[in-house]
């Protein structure tokens, strides 16, 4: 089996609390703690999950912008944790990222050619050349020549996402970080943003990390999703898997809340459960399992044992109820009904 393109292990990235008039270190914001994935060459693994919860605090680590507290990311098999290396530095060039709000990521004082020839800067192309690729870019996402001088602030919403993925794959990157790349569009333009990404990804061998909070789309561009929930991932399996048999509390959540336009959608949803309450303060952890605040399964041992990831079926989850040692107390709770038992009986 091949090595994955982009391997995350044990993944930390706290943030200090500083306070007092000599600033000192009261705490930490645990934005990441303890994340563990992988992508293979080709794929895209979705990164879900509520606004907070450390989705984009990854991607940012991962691609060097924010130094890793510990933990390992290894990039085609090699070590690119510290991104001051110089080994790091030239595979950070094969990471790119397009980010959420597309004009906040554009230059308004550079034309959209020269905020596309950026990146080719590096490549050693004459002017020529760079301008002559400039033009094979912005035309493979659909923008023609007149665009070319062309500054931000004349461009629509979709016109400027399309700018920043012709500057991502400018460099013929491996791996895009793709960090909500449609919320701050309109529906119609977000499908056609979709389609592109699944156009270039085809064309050019592509892996993305998509984080998105929109589930809607996860079903149609990922092929493994990672349920987070307040710095650590819940719940990691194949799309189809995870949207059609949840295995954590918070993973069902989730998916029910989906809008759906068929019976048949709507016949894959999980039973309507409704998160109640706000997502903790990753200044403030709860102990144990860290959805106990709100899960509608939680019994006594939640308050107090942290889970680990643990196989379930072909997906692996979060939560007490697989752990052999502790599941006989969910079965003597009245009301889980068809809870998370039900998913682990489905697999």
């Amino acid at each position: 089996m091949s090595e994955p393109l982009l391997k995350v292990e044990h993944l930390k990235k706290y943030f200090p609390i500083r306070s007092g008039l000599l600033k000192r270190t009261t705490g930490h914001v645990k934005a990441v703690d303890d994340v563990s994935f992988e992508i293979d060459r080709g794929e895209t693994l979705a990164l879900i999950g509520e606004s907070g919860s450390g989705k984009s605090t990854v991607a940012r680590t991962v691609i060097g912008l924010t130094d890793a507290t510990d933990g390992t990311i290894r990039f085609d098999g090699t070590d690119i944790t510290n991104p001051s290396s110089s080994r790091a530095r030239t595979l950070h060039s094969q990471i790119q990222m397009v980010f959420q709000d597309p004009t906040s990521s554009l230059n308004p004082r550079r034309t959209v050619g020269k905020s596309v020839a950026v990146p080719l800067q590096s490549m050693g192309l004459s002017g020529a050349e760079r301008r002559e690729r400039v033009r094979e870019l912005l035309e493979r996402v659909d923008l023609n020549a007149e665009y070319l001088n062309r500054y931000p602030h004349e461009l629509s919403g979709g016109q400027k996402q399309r700018v920043n993925i012709a500057r991502a794959i400018a460099v013929e990157p491996d791996l895009l970080l793709l960090d909500e790349p449609t919320s701050a569009l309109d529906v119609s333009v977000q499908a056609k943003i979709v389609r592109l990404l699944d156009d270039l990804q085809t064309e050019f061998d592509l892996t993305y990390l998509f984080i998105t909070h929109d589930l809607s789309l996860v079903r149609n561009v990922a092929d493994e999703t990672a349920v987070m929930y307040l710095g650590q991932i819940q719940e990691t399996g194949r799309t189809a898997d995870v949207f059609q048999r949840p295995t954590h509390p918070y993973s069902r959540a989730l998916l029910s809340a989906i809008p759906v336009t068929s019976s048949e959608e709507e016949a894959f949803k999980p039973r309507k459960e409704p998160l109640e309450g706000e997502i903790p303060s990753p200044k403030d952890v709860p102990p144990g399992c860290r959805f106990h605040t709100r899960c509608p399964f939680a019994v006594a041992q939640c308050q107090n044992i942290h889970p680990s990831m643990v196989p379930v079926g072909g997906q692996s989850s979060r939560c007490l109820i697989y752990d052999d040692e502790y599941a006989a107390a969910f079965d003597e709770t009245p009301d889980v009904g068809d809870g998370p038992r039900e998913s682990q009986h489905s697999q």
